[in-house]
């Protein structure tokens, strides 16, 4: 199985937005998040890129 990190803007710690992601959604300006036990975070913004290998994500936060 492959879990991700999220991180909001840039791949810092204080910017993880959630952690154990096995989902990303993009739906319009939403990006939905949902880690292994179905929890679900919303950020307002685009995917700017991932890493599957590394296990990572970063979404751009829109105001």
């Amino acid at each position: 199985m492959c879990l991700s990190t999220v991180y909001r803007n840039e791949v810092k710690d204080e910017n993880v937005a959630m952690s154990n992601v096995m989902k990303i959604e993009c739906d319009g300006d939403m990006v939905i998040l949902t880690d292994l036990f179905e929890r679900q975070t919303a950020i307002h913004g685009t995917l700017a890129f991932a890493n599957l290998v590394e296990g990572l994500a970063v979404v751009r936060e829109t105001s």
